[in-house]
């Protein structure tokens, strides 16, 4: 039996809400101000459609944050240079990393959020090991690389939603240099590690 679609109106309503959502997360002072009522309220539906679509507060945080990941994705799957598949690793390593980074600044809030869901760790999370583990098979095509399962690990951990906004807000780094310290420190760390594999000589 053929899956049967949605219907329209709960595609509107679906639409509708992320929307809303999206709004909402990028106009907050703080994550944990944004309520599913508020969402609701914005998105002009009950609270009842809310947790009918998403289930509970997670789950929207999660499904919106799928939903703007997307187009990244499909850039570093089947896109051109420099997240395409045909873009030298060194080149696609730091393209990776400044998307991340991009992303988490573009979306700090939600990006917040969503770290803060639940008692998971962030680790767990579904979308931390589709990152992790696309970096990491970049950084095995490396020459000499060594360690790319903790290095993806490390240099995740520099585009952390809690540090970029720490970065922003704390510390008043504009965003371009945060940018420029990124891709200067992931390259230093990934030429280096190129260089002092276990074969190499001292």
């Amino acid at each position: 039996m053929p899956e049967r679609k949605p219907r329209a109106d709960a595609v509107r309503n679906r639409e509708a809400v992320l929307a809303a959502a999206d709004r909402l997360f990028a106009d907050c002072e703080s994550p944990e101000q944004v309520t599913m009522a508020d969402i609701a309220a914005a998105a002009g539906v009950g609270k009842a459609t809310l947790f009918r679509g998403f289930t509970d507060r997670t789950g929207l945080i999660r499904a919106l944050y799928e939903t703007r990941l997307e187009p990244i994705r499909q850039a570093i799957t089947d896109g051109p240079r420099p997240l395409g598949p045909t873009t030298p690793p060194m080149e696609r390593a730091l393209a990776l990393l400044d998307a991340v980074l991009c992303f988490k600044l573009d979306h700090r809030h939600l990006s917040l959020a969503l770290e803060a869901t639940g008692t998971d760790s962030p680790y767990s999370a579904e979308h931390y090991d589709w990152w992790h583990e696309t970096l990491r098979r970049v950084l095995e095509q490396l020459p000499g690389f060594q360690g790319s399962d903790f290095a993806a690990h490390a240099l995740l951990a520099a585009v952390r939603a809690d540090l970029v906004d720490h970065l922003v807000d704390r510390q008043n780094m504009p965003r371009e240099q945060l940018r420029a310290e990124l891709a200067t420190f992931a390259a230093r760390v990934l030429t280096d590690s190129s260089r002092e594999g276990p074969n190499a000589e001292h």
